[in-house]
């Protein structure tokens, strides 16, 4: 039998074959042992700290120092170019694209303007430029308390620290613009030494421990979900001191949060035109995601929201947070192996055919309310009346849980459904007794439907003033945002140091 030595004697090139097939193989091993090297320093490097962050470090830009990746994705959330069928993270005039919602919040801050969200880089900014914080020649005296500041960044938690979680609500909402200058960040969601998820607002614990529950106990991939639902839910402002409640005592449902408000004899305001007792809901969009199919299959806002990255030798969540719509490569496509066009457009039928019921519910709470109006004019009295505004608020309320929620319609469409539905026998049930109270005052006929084709008619319908409104938060942002930003800034330095 030949050996390789004798071979490679035979044929000479054989042998300088062999040689350059190691010389290949060593160099790609090596290129593979520098890559794991440099890899692993990258990482040690990444999480190597920077900085030293203290309890209630507020500044986003200090934690980035420490945690650069995530800083830099979160930035991200600046950009507002992504467009979906419905909406996007553009700043969108909801007024303007639906004029009927001026109507149904007739007396209400939301009828002067309510606007498509941005990201959450733009939270301080957004809050500042909008007109229902009120008041806004003399801020200290607007009608907006300082609860509304609550999920609006992690300056929250180092003044409720300072001065107590029952006195930071209490006033009002200008008087803490100084004080709340830092975006929704990290500190909102992450323990600044352990950077292990925990819960910054009392209010998602106090709701766990009044239904047995203790959030301590949650497990991590509870805890992605978890953190969002300390502002991504429905709440209200309890008592005079404004105290942020969570509505969860009887259930997370629309009907059991109803019997709550009910039962505690709570209304957000009374109706301009209907003088119905109204309940608004904030943005229940936990509520809603845990009644869905993928809350049940164990998945997390964050799967879809933040989905994990690998970059160089990191893995990391990507905290550009966002419509998975935008992303659906990294979000759908992980678990899901359609085409990117069917999943979007399956998301698009759901939305269509729930937007269309939704639509229908609106017009006829329009109705309602008019309706409503025309009888008090003829003199219906509170008790004839009672059971007709018990009929709206309880439909008006499930439209809005329907629609402030937050991606609703793909959470969770058969129970967004099942809610619309119910809401359109509750609002026809209560135009039948409407009708009714007309024919008995005399009335014969059909209330007109009110000329509100544009948010402008739909404004100066129910009363308002935009001319003089709009003026006042001109007033607000040359002369009240500055001086705020001023103070600030000059503390800049100091909620890093001595001032926690």
């Amino acid at each position: 039998m030949t050996t390789l030595r004798e071979k490679i004697n035979n044929k000479p090139w054989l042998g300088w074959l062999i040689f350059g097939a190691t010389v290949i193989v060593v160099f790609l091993l090596g290129l593979l042992a520098s890559s794991i090297i440099e890899r692993r320093a990258e990482a040690q490097f990444a999480y190597t700290p920077q900085v030293e962050l203290s309890e209630f470090e507020p500044r986003n830009a200090e934690w980035g120092k420490n945690f650069p990746r995530e800083y830099q994705s979160y930035m991200m959330t600046l950009d507002t170019s992504f467009k979906s069928k419905y909406n996007g993270n553009s700043w969108i005039d909801m007024l303007e694209v639906d004029p009927r919602l001026v109507v149904l919040w007739a007396g209400y801050g939301f009828s002067k303007e309510y606007n498509q969200g941005r990201g959450h880089a733009y939270a301080i900014e957004d809050i500042r430029e909008i007109l229902r914080t009120g008041g806004p020649t003399e801020p200290d005296k607007g009608p907006m308390p300082n609860t509304c500041w609550t999920c609006k960044g992690p300056d929250v938690p180092r003044v409720m620290n300072e001065v107590g979680v029952a006195e930071f609500y209490k006033g009002s909402w200008a008087s803490r613009g100084e004080e709340i200058v830092n975006a929704i960040g990290c500190a909102d969601c992450h323990d600044p030494v352990t950077m292990n998820l925990r819960i910054t607002r009392p209010a998602l614990i106090e709701a766990f421990e009044r239904t047995g529950k203790d959030i301590a106990k949650a497990s991590h991939q509870e805890m992605r979900s978890l953190v969002c639902a300390q502002c991504h839910v429905e709440y209200y402002f309890k008592g005079e001191g404004n105290y942020l409640t969570f509505p969860w005592d009887n259930g997370q449902t629309a009907e059991e949060m109803e019997e709550y408000y009910d039962n505690a004899g709570f209304a957000d305001w009374t109706h301009a035109m209907s003088r119905t007792p109204m309940l608004k809901a904030q943005h229940p969009d936990y509520e809603v995601f845990m009644t869905g199919v993928h809350a049940d299959r164990g998945v997390a806002c964050a799967d879809c929201h933040m989905p994990y990255i690998n970059e160089g030798g990191m893995k990391y969540a990507d905290h550009h947070v966002r419509s998975p719509l935008d992303n659906v490569s990294n979000s759908c496509q992980v678990c899901h192996r359609e085409e990117t066009e069917k999943l979007v457009n399956n998301v698009y039928e759901r939305q269509d055919m729930i937007i269309e019921n939704r639509d229908q519910l609106e017009r006829l709470l329009v109705r309602a309310h008019t309706e409503a109006k025309k009888a008090w004019d003829l003199g219906a009295s509170e008790e004839e009346m009672e059971e007709v505004l018990t009929a709206i608020r309880h439909a008006q309320w499930r439209w809005d849980y329907t629609a402030a929620t937050h991606g609703g319609s793909f959470h969770s469409p058969v129970e967004i459904s099942r809610v619309i539905g119910s809401a359109i026998d509750i609002v026809q049930e209560g135009r039948i007794k409407l009708a009714r109270i007309l024919i008995s005052k005399g009335f014969e006929g059909e209330v007109s439907y009110p000329p509100i084709s544009t948010k402008a008619e739909a404004q100066e319908y129910i009363g308002l003033d935009m001319d003089k409104l709009n003026a006042e938060k001109e007033f607000f942002l040359e002369n009240i945002v500055p001086r705020w930003d001023s103070v600030a800034a000059e503390r800049h330095e100091r909620w890093g140091s001595e001032a926690l």
